[in-house]
This record gives structure tokens, C-alpha cells and sequence, in this order.
């Protein structure tokens, strides 16, 4: 078999939500228990921190990450979804798990005689990950979640510590549509007697969690009353932030975006919690692993600067909760730049995504580049088009990212800012061909 071979089982054997949407959805943990039972329980020979929330779990994940690596600590890292390589999802110290280590799970798991009910694709997955995990014996693995907590396959876990970044409306037809609701879900990772970290919370969201850290004995933190940094200062060319704490001095972090001042507060807090319970992790190699998380980590598509003549951005954020942080920046750039500056969008979405709340938070004076991402979920260009004009935002329709950016290539100056979002299989589209 080859690694084409057995991506080509994992993707159309299995089900995937990011793909298909809602028909790959499968809540519950007795058959992910049952599948970890076959498989010896390698999570139980983990050291695990574990990251929900909805926007800003995979950046806070990459930076506690890369600070433990920093630290000399062999460290695993569980994220999703994968941009352009599927193993991405899966990392040790920065390096995808090997072509090779895909296959062998895959060739193993098809010819072996398990009688349960057939696990989902994230679920075979996180499998994979784990087994490699444990079999490299490695010292920490830091654990993202998928969706939600509860009901997540992840939560199978028993972690050193728990990390929820934030709540705001997200595939609510799963979650809930109050925030309460999905804060209740996202608090399902809370473990009885492990300290848990929250990175925001409003008055409504803040009584989930602690009802629910109470109900467990749970020590919690809350990172939005107490931040361990402050003074936060964008770098001129908008790659990154400085910022002091009490507790490490001046740093530098490695990921831009005016989201990541919260991320790298809550990250900083999980590791703070992580010297607590007996985690070496000397003060300058936190700086260290913290000024070059992306770097370290692989990190991309979070505020990604791919040129800076013309300025060109990519970005994940899908929901108004990340996406209205990105525009107000891209507004701030825009009038620092000046008289003659163009703001240029290349933009697509997935069909179940609450797009008309979205197109709201755009600006009028921005031009459009509208397309769609190959995956069978993405919202045809067309359709997507209709809907920017009934809300008075105009722009051309493409059939791709690559034409869209082709002719977006031939249409800017130097001046122009360029942002290209609205779906992760945009960006992923978008980093193919660049």
C-alpha cells in the first residue's frame, strides 16, 4: 500500500465532518472507549494537556507545544484539522508522523479482526496518533479537541491540565445555540480534581464553568480576570507581538493577529500551571519556545504573512467571532497605509456556515474575489456571490481559489492589502498553490 493508497481508505472509507459536513457527525465515547480498548489504551500511558474552546485552540495549543519542546521535552501535538498534509494533524516536536508510520496503521487496521462498530475517520485518527504517541514514549502531548468536549473522541483522556480558550457561536446545530449551551459542552473536558484553565468567558459563560469545576473539584483559572501578560505591542511589520508578564519579563511570540493577545495569555497561564505541578520549564526557554512557536511547531494559516509588498494575509478564522477581529485590523492597516491603499478579499465559505451574520461584518469599500474550496462542503461561488450583493457588497465570482487568485495577482499594486478567508479550506487552498 502506499501513502496515497491509504489516505485515499481514510478519506472515503470513513466519513469526515470537515468534508462532508453534518453526516460524518457521530457523538458519544462508547465506541471510541471500545476502539481505545483494542488498541491497549495508549492514552493512558500519555501525559496530556487538553485544549478546547471554539477559536483559538490551535494556536494556544502550538505555543504550549513549542515551549515544552523548547524546554528539551519530547512533546506530541494532536490538532485538526490539516491544512495541506493529513499528517499534519499529528506531529512530534514540530515533524509529521511519517508517510510510512500512516501506512502501517492503516495496512494493520484493515486487515485486522476488529468485531466493534466501525470508528469515524476522526476517531481512527486520533488512534493513529495516540498509538504513535506512546509507542515514541513521548514526555508530553498536547491534545486538541475536534469539536465541543464532551462528546469529543479526545475526551477519553485524563490530562494534567485542561484548557478551554473562548465560547462564541459554532456549529450550534451540534453544540447548542446559546452560549451557555456550548459552554457546557466545551466544560465537558473538565476532570474531576485537574486544574482547568479559561481563557475568556462572559457572565453567562463564566457560571458553566465554574458550576462545573466545582461539581468536580476542579481548580480554575481565569486567565481574562488575571492575565499573566500585558503591554502587548505589534511588531511594525505586523509578524508577531512583544509583551511583558511579572513572571518571565519581555517576550516575544511569533503569531500575529489581534486574537492572539488572548491565546498567548491563556497559553501562558497553562504553562504557569504546568511549572505548578512539577514541569521544569526554566523561564528563558519558554521565551524561547514562545518566540518561535510557528516556527517550531509548523504552524500556519493563523495571520500568515505571505509577502509584504503587496501586504498579503491568509487566515482560518471562520465564525464572526474570529473573522470581526481580523477585519477591525485590516480597517487599521488600511488607513495606516493610506490614500491609494485597496483592500482586496479572496473569500469563500462552507455551505452550513451562518453567512449572512458574516457578510454583515464586511466592508462595503473592500473588492471581492469569491470562490469556493475543492471539498464537496464549500458554497458554490455563485450562490455565495448572490448573497454579497443582497447585502450591498459586490465582487466576481470564481470557480477556484487558483483563478481567483490568478486574477487577483494580475490586479493589485504594491499599496494594495490582500486577505485571503472565510474557511480553513480556503487557506488550505491557497497555501497549495504558493
Amino acid at each position: 500500500m502506499t501513502y496515497q493508497e491509504a489516505l485515499d481508505y481514510l478519506f472515503a472509507q470513513l466519513p469526515m465532518f470537515s468534508r462532508i459536513g453534518a453526516a460524518a457527525y457521530k457523538p458519544g465515547l462508547d465506541r471510541v472507549i471500545e476502539l481505545s480498548n483494542f488498541f491497549g489504551n495508549p492514552e493512558k500511558r500519555l501525559k496530556a494537556i487538553h485544549i478546547a474552546g471554539t477559536n483559538g485552540k490551535g494556536s494556544t495549543s502550538h505555543m504550549i507545544a513549542s515551549a515544552l519542546q523548547a524546554c528539551g521535552y519530547k512533546t506530541a501535538l494532536y490538532t485538526s484539522p490539516h491544512l495541506i498534509d493529513f499528517r499534519e494533524r499529528i506531529k512530534i516536536d514540530g515533524k509529521m508522523i511519517p508517510e510510512e508510520k500512516v501506512v502501517e496503521f492503516v495496512e494493520n487496521w484493515k486487515k485486522c479482526e476488529y468485531t466493534g462498530d466501525h470508528p469515524s475517520f476522526f476517531e481512527l485518527t486520533m488512534m493513529m496518533a495516540f498509538d504513535w504517541f506512546a509507542s515514541e514514549n513521548v514526555d508530553y502531548a498536547v491534545i486538541e479537541t475536534g469539536m465541543g468536549g464532551r462528546l469529543d473522541s479526545t475526551n477519553i483522556i485524563t490530562p494534567l491540565l485542561s484548557v478551554i480558550t473562548n465560547i462564541s457561536p459554532d456549529h450550534t446545530q451540534f453544540l447548542g445555540h446559546t452560549l451557555s449551551q456550548i459552554a457546557a459542552e466545551k466544560a465537558g473536558i473538565i476532570k474531576k480534581g485537574i486544574p482547568v484553565v479559561i481563557g475568556e468567558a462572559d457572565e453567562e459563560v463564566e457560571a458553566v464553568f465554574h458550576a462545573k469545576a466545582m461539581e468536580m473539584a476542579a481548580p480554575i483559572v481565569d486567565v481574562y480576570n488575571n492575565p499573566p501578560a500585558n503591554g502587548f505591542m505589534l511588531k511594525e511589520d505586523y509578524s508577531g507581538w512583544t509583551a511583558c508578564s511579572p513572571l518571565i519579563g519581555e517576550f516575544e511570540v511569533d503569531l500575529a493577529g489581534d486574537y492572539q493577545v488572548k491565546n498567548i495569555s491563556t497559553a501562558l497561564a497553562a504553562i504557569i500551571e504546568l511549572q505548578k505541578k512539577g514541569v521544569g520549564m526554566p523561564v528563558e526557554k519558554i521565551k524561547e519556545g514562545l518566540a518561535h512557536a510557528a516556527e517550531s511547531t509548523g504552524l500556519a494559516g493563523r495571520w500568515t504573512i505571505m509577502s509584504k509588498a503587496p501586504l498579503t494575509i491568509c487566515d482560518t478564522g471562520h465564525n464572526i467571532a474570529g473573522l470581526s477581529v481580523n477585519l477591525k485590523r485590516l480597517k487599521k492597516i488600511v488607513e495606516e497605509k493610506g490614500e491609494g491603499t485597496r483592500l482586496r478579499i479572496l473569500i469563500g465559505f462552507v455551505a452550513d456556515k451562518a453567512v449572512d451574520e458574516i457578510l454583515d461584518l464586511l466592508p462595503k469599500n473592500a473588492e471581492y474575489y469569491i470562490t469556493n474550496a475543492d471539498i464537496p462542503r464549500a458554497m458554490p461561488a455563485g450562490i455565495l456571490l448572490e448573497k454579497f450583493n443582497s447585502h450591498g457588497l459586490f465582487g466576481r465570482a470564481f470557480s477556484s481559489v487558483k483563478e481567483a487568485w490568478d486574477s487577483l495577482s494580475k490586479e493589485t499594486s504594491e499599496q494594495d492589502v490582500i486577505y485571503i478567508g472565510g474557511s480553513t479550506f480556503i487557506v488550505a487552498d491557497f497555501l497549495k498553490i504558493n
